[in-house]
C-alpha cells in the first residue's frame, strides 16, 4: 500500500484518492482481470485493426522493434491466456513469510505488501500493456504505463479496455494509468515525478535502461540485455546442439532469450564436421555468421574484426561462432561478455554440466535446451513484468510472487524496552 502526499490543511480527499490508497479485495482484482480477458476477447479484431495503423506507420527500420510491434490472433490468445492464468493464481500481498514470539509476548510477523505504484517503461511490444499491466495489477500495485511512440494507437487501445475493465466493477480507472510522454516529458517525469512512484521497470534496449538509470529518482529494477552463450562441449551430442542452437537464433530474433554466441570446444569429436554442418545450416535460415580466427577457413563467412562484439546483443539474424579450449576458460569468456540473461551447456556430461551451471553468472542456466524458455510463462509464473539481470531484489523473470515487498507486523500488550 502506498500514500499520497496530502494537503491536510483542507483535510479533502476524493473518492479515487481514497480508493487507491486503500488496497483492493483479491476478489476485485480478480473480477476485473477476468472482465479484461472478456473484453480483450470481444475487441480482438478492433485491437489488429488499431495495431495495423501502428505497423504501417512504422518505418521498418528495425526488424526486432517491428516483430515485436506486431499484435495478431496468436498474440491475442496468449493475452487473453495470460489474463486468465494471473486470476487464477493465489494472492501475493499478506503471505506471511516470517512469525517470531518474543519472550516477553510480543509477537512479530512478517508479510508480503504490494510496492504501490509500478511506473513501467517499455518499447514496441502491445502485450505488455497487457501481461506486465495484469501482473502489476494482480499484486495490488497501481500501474503507470509508458509505451513507446512507435505503439501508440494499439497501447491506447488495450487501456481503454482496462479502464472498461475497472469501471464494470467499479473500480477507479486511476489503478492503470497510461502515460502519453515524449521523451523530454518523461525525463521531468523521471526527476520530479507528479505522483509518488514507488519502483520503475525499463523493459527495452540498453539505450532506454541507461536512459532510465540516469534520471529516475526511485529504485530501478533492469530488465537487461539477453546476449546469451551456448557452450558446446566436448561430450556434447551434435544433433542436440544443432536444434538448440538453430531453435534460439531463429524461432524469434526479437526476444531477449534469442541466443547470440556459439563456443565449440576444440575437443569435440568431428569438430571440424560439426561446425561446417552448424554454419551452413545457419545461413540456410539468413542468418549471418561470423567467426573466431579459429575459424576463418570457413567459406561465406566473416572474421570476427572487433573483441567487443562478444559483449553485443543483436537482436537480428547474426551469430558469433567460436572455438574454446576447456569448459573453465568457456565459464570465464560467458562471465566476461554475456549480458547476465542465459547461458547453456550441451553435453552428456551431468558433472560437468553441473560444474558449469554453477559457475556461470547468469539469471537462467541450462542443460541440452534451448535459452528461449527463459520466459515467466514458461517458467510457470504465468507471464512476467520483465526479465532481469539485476541480482535485487529478483533476478530472471519477474513474476506474480516477485512484484511485492514486505511489511512488518508487532502486536504488543503495553511492553516497552
Amino acid at each position: 500500500m502506498f500514500h499520497r502526499n496530502l494537503d491536510f490543511r483542507n483535510n479533502q480527499k476524493t473518492t479515487n484518492q481514497l480508493e487507491i490508497m486503500n488496497p483492493l479485495s483479491i476478489e476485485k482484482r480478480n473480477l476485473v482481470l477476468h472482465s479484461m480477458a472478456k473484453l480483450v476477447e470481444k475487441e480482438r479484431s478492433q485491437i489488429i485493426l488499431t495495431n495495423q495503423e501502428d505497423l504501417l506507420a512504422y518505418d521498418g527500420s528495425d526488424l526486432a522493434m517491428e516483430e515485436r510491434l506486431k499484435v495478431d490472433d496468436k498474440k491475442v490468445d496468449e493475452m487473453i491466456l495470460s489474463l486468465n492464468q494471473l486470476a487464477s493464481q493465489e494472492d501475493p500481498v499478506g503471505v506471511e513469510r516470517f512469525h517470531f514470539t518474543h519472550d516477553n509476548g510480543i509477537k512479530v510477523i512478517n508479510k508480503t505488501a504490494a510496492f504501490g505504484t509500478i511506473l513501467i517503461i517499455y518499447e514496441s511490444r502491445p502485450d505488455v500493456t497487457i501481461e506486465a499491466g495484469g501482473i502489476a495489477f494482480k499484486s495490488g500495485n497501481k500501474i503507470l504505463l509508458k509505451g513507446g511512440k512507435e505503439a501508440l494507437k494499439s497501447n491506447l487501445k488495450i487501456v481503454d479496455l482496462w479502464h472498461q475493465a475497472l469501471e464494470e466493477n467499479r473500480v477507479s480507472k486511476d489503478w492503470v494509468e497510461y502515460l502519453n510522454y515524449n521523451r523530454a516529458e518523461t525525463q521531468a517525469f523521471l526527476e520530479k515525478p507528479t505522483q509518488k512512484v514507488d519502483l520503475i521497470v525499463p523493459r527495452g534496449g540498453e539505450k532506454l535502461i541507461e536512459f532510465v538509470k540516469a534520471h529516475a529518482t526511485c529504485p530501478v529494477i533492469v530488465s537487461g540485455r539477453g546476449n546469451n552463450f551456448v557452450y558446446v562441449h566436448k561430450d556434447a551430442d551434435t544433433d542436440l546442439a544443432l536444434k538448440i542452437i538453430l531453435n534460439a537464433k531463429i524461432s524469434k530474433i526479437s526476444a531477449c532469450n534469442a541466443v547470440d554466441k556459439v563456443l565449440i570446444d576444440s575437443k569435440l569429436p568431428n569438430f571440424e564436421g560439426f561446425a561446417a554442418i552448424l554454419i551452413e545450416t545457419l545461413k540456410e535460415s539468413n542468418v549471418e555468421v561470423i567467426v573466431d580466427e579459429s575459424l576463418k577457413s570457413f567459406e561465406d563467412t566473416e572474421t570476427l574484426q572487433n573483441e567487443d562484439m562478444w559483449y553485443e546483443e543483436f537482436l537480428d539474424y547474426k551469430i558469433v561462432i567460436g572455438t574454446i579450449d576447456s569448459e573453465e576458460n568457456a565459464i570465464d569468456k560467458i562471465n566476461k561478455y554475456c549480458g547476465g540473461h542465459s547461458a547453456v551447456i550441451i553435453t552428456k556430461d551431468d558433472k560437468a554440466a553441473q560444474e558449469f551451471m554453477d559457475a556461470v553468472d547468469t539469471a537462467a542456466v541450462y542443460q541440452n535446451a534451448s535459452t528461449r524458455f527463459t520466459d515467466g510463462g514458461q517458467f510457470g509464473l504465468g507471464g512476467e513484468l520483465a526479465i532481469s539481470t539485476d541480482k535485487l531484489h529478483q533476478r530472471g523473470p519477474i513474476g506474480l510472487q516477485h512484484l511485492v515487498t514486505n511489511k512488518w507486523y508487532v502486536y504488543g500488550e503495553g511492553q516497552i524496552r
